[in-house]
């Protein structure tokens, strides 16, 4: 059985690859042809090259695996992602936005950018790796533009609020957010479902208002996707 790709049924620029196994898997068109990120699979069909989306390395596809129906992240948005690591999520979210959009790659670990800009932004020009916190987004508000989506997965216990200050400075009015809550870096003690309901409760307080929340599991443990509309 030969490979086959085609587009999912909802979210443009992303696709189901079926594999010669007949297992279907996530992908995304390879902006950077013929380079992987994080040992993924390079496939071919019809001459155009995608890359396999692991949903146990990527948050966003464990999303999209779990019944998610709003990714608003499209072709040529500008995209601020938060916690972007050594690039392995803001990488397939570069391929989304494709040539005419653009990925601001916040990510407060030295080494952990030495891997973003070495591994993966060197062959993307439509991504820029910035060395800061995200806890303080005034410090690199002379960097970026404004935004269409902002995509947050850190390690810090306000990440709701964190998200909020960003979104008060670089989204524009109506904008997405998706915020990949993290309970156990918020609190070891409480039960998850408590955590994701104060970290919500957060956003709605500073205007957003929340389309969507799943748990992740069995991709991530104790973590939930939230996602929500700002200032409309």
């Amino acid at each position: 059985m030969a490979v086959e790709v085609k587009p999912h049924s909802l979210f443009p620029e992303i696709y189901w690859a079926t594999l010669e196994d007949g297992s279907r898997r996530l992908a995304t068109k390879n902006f950077a042809l013929g380079k992987n990120v994080y040992g993924e699979r390079l496939i071919k069909h019809n001459r155009v090259e995608y890359r396999l989306w692991d949903p146990f390395r990527s948050k966003l596809a464990a999303a999209i695996l779990k019944g998610l129906e709003t990714v608003p992240i499209r072709s040529q948005h500008k995209v601020l992602y938060l916690g972007a690591a050594s690039g392995t999520t803001a990488s397939h979210v570069s391929d989304i936005v494709g040539e005419r959009g653009h990925v601001y790659c916040i990510e407060f670990a030295p080494r952990a950018i030495r891997e973003l800009v070495n591994n993966v932004c060197a062959f993307r020009p439509n991504m820029s790796p910035i060395l800061a916190d995200a806890r303080l987004p005034e410090r690199y508000s002379t960097l970026l533009e404004k935004v269409d989506d902002i995509y947050c997965d850190i390690a810090q216990p306000e990440q709701a609020k964190i998200l909020a200050d960003n979104a008060d400075l670089f989204l524009v009015r109506g904008g997405w957010i998706m915020l990949a809550i993290k309970s156990q870096s918020i609190d070891v003690t409480e039960e998850p479902s408590i955590v994701y309901k104060r970290e919500i409760d957060i956003l709605m307080a500073r205007g957003f208002r929340v389309k969507e929340a799943i748990r992740l599991e069995p991709y991530d443990k104790a973590h939930a996707m939230v996602v929500a509309r700002y200032n409309v």
